[in-house]
């Protein structure tokens, strides 16, 4: 093999000429004549026998070349790719320039990953939320127990918001009973939604073994259509009436509901339970935040093929999801009378961003000499091996080493940012406000896009490995026809 030349493209591509030398086309043709021999008649041979040279010179010289070139094509690219030392992102689109006896040579051209040009990531100031927990927190959290753990018994009062009704019911649409419109022993917590608007409302103030006449009207987008927008009435008679019972919150409450003998100290598990997940989701959003302006600063070109893969991930995940509960990807899409490729498209921004913070963490190791060490690989080896209590050599064979170096580099990265930013400490309702902020931007931004002509985006279809090689039409085979 012998690369010709590299030359850099529009869009972080690269396009190299390859040529294929005639010792290396000549073993590719050899292999190419031993595989389709058989599939040749010629008088006087038995299939497969026929020399080489016979057939070609009924068929014509380049009979074998099609299937030589794919043969010899892998190992040529492979070669030219790591000569040139570029990181290819796609396949290549390829064109044959010429062919004959003395070997081929053809162009190769692919998307590479691109040039990035870090702007200012060290000495950045990025907003961290406040972590504290207020007694108001906690006693939230003690209600919420406390409503997990309670009891209902039954009252002899007339039914309120909030009751859980006993109930039998008859459903009548037109003067007739229809499907799915009895029950006896119904469990209905009233002012919970659970059936027709208006129906809940109107047993409130009744009391036990009263018998209720309820006249409603089915939303005209009922999910039956044959009750949608029509009236009904409902005999309903109501069998009991319970009230929600709550435990009292004392430290017999404590043992009860956790491993603590007493209150104060159930209090004090559920306030370091609270500051654990604020204090990791002010971080994550914190590190968020740093990567935002880390990629605000950067200069990269991302090609459209890096963006698409990384939505083939996210789509894969979500397929992944739906089939661990029962649905196919498909179904999912026409329950939400939707496509896939609008379904692909929700994800671009996400994917866009994702692609540009590894490209960005990938120059900041360059940048800083982030490296990881044989050591830190097999620590990292053996926490996965504990993690999901499988042997170590398993998890090796299951996990790509330089796809795990790349990753933990990427981490290291991440947290050497965050020790070198200045975190602006903001309370949870600044925070809301920048939300909001944040939200009416966009909304300006898309509105201006929107306003904007539409552009066209012309997107390269990739080709698979095999080249097509255009021959003249052999001699033999046009005698042949004629």
């Amino acid at each position: 093999m012998n690369l010709k030349s590299v030359e850099k493209l529009e869009n972080s591509k690269v396009q190299l000429e390859i040529q294929v030398e005639k010792d290396e086309f000549e073993k590719a043709l050899e292999q190419s004549y031993r595989k389709n021999a058989g599939k040749v008649n010629v008088p006087g041979f038995r299939k497969g026998k026929a020399p080489r040279r016979m057939i070609e010179t009924l068929y014509g010289k380049g009979f074998f070349y099609d299937d030589a070139v794919n043969i010899a094509f892998p190992d040529a690219y492979k070669s030219a790719i790591d000569e040139s030392g570029i990181d290819p992102v796609s396949e290549p689109e390829l064109e044959l320039i010429d062919i004959d006896d003395n070997g081929f040579s053809f162009k190769a051209a692919v998307a590479v990953k691109p040039e990035v040009t870090l702007g200012e990531y060290k000495g950045l100031t990025a907003d961290k939320l406040e972590v504290k927990v207020t007694d108001k927190d906690i006693s939230e959290e003690l209600n919420r127990l406390a409503e997990r753990n309670s009891r209902l018994v039954s009252v002899e009062r007339p039914a309120k918001d909030g009751d859980t009704v006993v109930i039998d019911f008859d459903g009548y649409v037109d003067g007739k009973p229809f499907e799915g419109g009895k029950s006896e022993g119904y469990n209905l917590v009233l002012g919970a939604g659970q059936f027709i608007p208006g129906f809940e409302e109107q047993l409130v103030g009744c009391e036990t073994s009263s018998d209720v006449s309820v006249k409603v009207t089915f939303p005209e987008e009922y999910h039956e259509k044959s009750l949608a927008g029509k009236e009904a009435e409902f005999k309903v008679k109501i069998n009991e009436i319970k009230e929600k019972e709550l435990p009292g919150i004392d430290d017999e409450f404590a043992k009860d509901v956790s491993e603590y003998e007493t209150l104060e100290e159930l209090k004090k598990s559920i306030e370091t339970e609270i500051l654990d997940k604020r204090g990791k989701e002010a971080d994550s959003m914190f590190e968020e935040e740093i990567i935002d302006k880390v990629i605000e600063n950067m200069t990269v070109e991302v090609p459209d093929v890096m963006v698409e893969n990384q939505i083939d991930r996210i789509v894969s995940d979500y397929s992944d999801r739906f089939a661990s509960q029962g649905i196919t990807l498909e179904r999912y899409l026409q329950i939400m009378n939707t496509d896939l490729p609008t379904f692909r498209e929700n994800f671009r921004e996400a994917a866009l961003k994702h692609v540009k913070a590894e490209l960005a963490l990938e120059e900041i190791c360059k940048a800083e000499s982030i490296e990881i060490s044989d050591e830190e690989l097999e620590e990292e080896f053996k926490k996965l091996s504990e993690q999901y209590n499988m042997e170590v050599s398993k998890i090796k064979e299951l996990i790509n080493n330089e796809g795990m170096k790349s990753d933990m580099k990427n981490m290291k990265a991440l947290k050497f940012l965050r020790e070198n930013t200045k975190a602006n400490i903001i309370k949870p309702e600044d925070l809301q406000k920048k939300a909001e902020k944040k939200a009416e931007k966009k909304g300006e931004n898309k509105a201006e896009k929107q306003e904007k002509p539409a552009r066209v985006k012309k997107t390269a279809k990739t080709t698979d490995k095999k080249v097509k090689v255009k021959t003249a039409k052999p001699k033999a085979a046009e005698n042949e026809k004629e």
